[in-house]
């Protein structure tokens, strides 16, 4: 029998059930995990250095501080003269604005939230589908070769109008809505709103995507998706 696909997503609150002695009897038979921003490195360290696995991050609007040394690297990694206190992960691949492969999987990133006090990786809309313009040419190489655009795009914040909320800083970016119609991921895994209500909907279905917001923690078992839509 073929062995079904995991994903660990997470973001924006350091998860008690994941950051424990128990993270590996609990997650261990994931194949990739997902970071949609908002956590601090360590945590990322912590989950790497457990689990052994793959771990793709994006920046949010919080714990940027580490965010100028992510630039053309995309591999996190010892930068020389910084402290040990900010050490920059182990082995997480930093993904903002670019495509990776990782085994079966194609994920493209896009960190930040919605421009709303001009604070760190804040985008207007428009400035957000600039962002997306720099995914295109690796969007079609996988088309070309693969048969497909991509399967996941990890973003922090989430759509307009999925998951989203009315304030600016939470509002979602139209930018989104266009990409998912025009690529067709599978996954869109945000972070950014949180959940605080067991009613609050985690996951929506836009057209040909499901839609999930990571807050905290949440698993993508490949086997349940099979065309119909998830609460």
């Amino acid at each position: 029998m073929e062995k079904k696909l995991k994903i660990l997503c997470i973001s924006d609150q350091i998860d008690p059930q994941v950051y424990s002695p128990g993270i590996k009897e609990r997650f261990g038979d994931v194949d990739l995990i997902l970071s949609a921003g908002d956590l601090p490195l360590y945590y990322l360290d912590f989950i790497i250095s457990i689990l052994n696995k793959p771990l793709y991050f994006i920046f949010g609007n919080h714990h940027t501080k580490d965010l100028k040394h992510y630039t053309k690297q995309n591999e996190a990694t010892l930068v020389q003269g910084l402290e040990e206190s900010e050490f920059l992960g182990c082995g997480a691949v930093h993904i903002g604005s670019n495509v990776k492969t990782e085994g079966k999987f194609i994920v493209a990133g896009l960190g930040g939230c919605m421009r709303y006090n001009n604070g760190q990786n804040q985008f207007s809309d428009f400035e957000m589908f600039l962002e997306i313009l720099k995914l295109i040419p690796k969007l079609f190489w996988n088309r070309i070769v693969k048969g497909r655009f991509l399967d996941i795009l990890l973003t922090h914040a989430p759509p307009k109008g999925i998951h989203d909320k009315k304030d600016m800083c939470h509002l979602g970016f139209k930018s989104f809505l266009w990409f998912m119609k025009a690529f067709k991921p599978k996954f869109l895994v945000h972070g950014h709103i949180h959940l605080y209500d067991l009613a609050d909907v985690r996951v929506t279905r836009w057209e040909n995507t499901h839609v999930i917001n990571a807050y905290s923690h949440y698993v993508i078992d490949l086997g349940d998706y099979n065309g119909f839509d998830r609460n």
